[in-house]
């Protein structure tokens, strides 16, 4: 598979098209996706889910993605490099990299506040009339609203984050968490064992430091992060039980359904179910 690139750090697109000439395309570059009108389905690293207007996805670097566009379909892309989020003075959100990489497992709309939909509506109007408008002090202008979008991605996600991860949080406690995030789909990667080896650490001190820092131990952690990415699949996806329990390493379906149940109350087809009638 042959990587797209960017040419510079930062590019704005507006794009309609009744078809997705390009199947399971990956990029180099980070990708701001809104939809502006239309219907089809996106697919994200094996994820399919339906789109309408006002979704806005993420696409990280490494990232398998293909749209079937049912219906017409108009597209705002902002397309920036790592080393533009990596060199960026951003004030207030530190380890922002990390937290866009999020976005790769949700593979869907990041969008969770209301108020925030309203402001990137905006914001996108205001993209496409300088799209249009050009003229003297554009790129400035472009690059701010774009900074702009970019925040906004990133606290939605973070709300979709398990909630004991914070912007000051001890840097080596963020890169515990950073490797469980990568490896989420490898449990045998995230034994006790296998982290207080890929960290130099004992396993009693990693025990202790970790739900020192984060008020809960690493075993709920990764639990709870499973969990939440389960119920995102099961909310975005039409992956089957088994299909599920193959993607997050569990033994066969039943093993998931244990799982959940214990986690949730609920059986995996009870939540799907409950999301389909709400």
């Amino acid at each position: 598979m042959v990587k797209q690139n960017i040419h510079q750090q930062v590019e704005v697109e507006y794009l309609k098209t009744d078809h997705c000439p390009l199947v399971n395309r990956q990029y180099s570059f980070f990708e701001i996706v809104y939809l502006i009108s239309g219907k089809g389905f996106v697919n994200i690293n094996g994820n399919r889910m339906a789109y309408r207007d006002g979704n806005l996805l993420l696409l990280t670097p490494d990232d398998r993605h293909h749209f079937e566009i049912t219906e017409a379909t108009e597209f705002l892309l902002v397309r920036f490099s790592e080393s533009y989020v990596r060199s960026y003075p951003w004030k207030s959100i530190h380890h922002l990299e990390c937290l866009l990489f999020y976005a790769t497992k949700l593979s869907g709309c990041v969008m969770r506040c209301k108020d925030d939909s309203r402001l990137v509506e905006m914001l996108v109007d205001s993209l496409l009339y300088g799209i249009k408008l050009g003229g003297a002090y554009q790129q400035d202008l472009e690059m701010n609203l774009v900074n702009a979008l970019i925040v906004i991605a990133a606290r939605n996600i973070a709300k979709l984050r398990p909630g004991n991860v914070r912007d000051n949080t001890d840097k080596r406690i963020l890169e515990i968490i950073n490797y469980i995030e990568r490896n989420i789909f490898t449990p045998n990667e995230l034994t006790a064992a296998a982290i207080s080896n890929a960290f130099g650490i004992s396993e009693t001190y990693l025990g202790v430091y970790f739900k020192k820092q984060c008020g809960e131990t690493i075993q709920q952690f990764i639990s709870g992060y499973r969990i939440r990415l389960i119920e995102w699949r099961l909310k975005f996806s039409d992956l089957r039980i088994n299909e599920l329990a193959d993607e997050f390493g569990f033994a066969d379906g039943s093993h998931l359904n244990k799982f959940f149940k214990k986690q949730k109350g609920v059986s995996l087809t009870a939540y799907r179910q409950a999301l389909i009638t709400s």
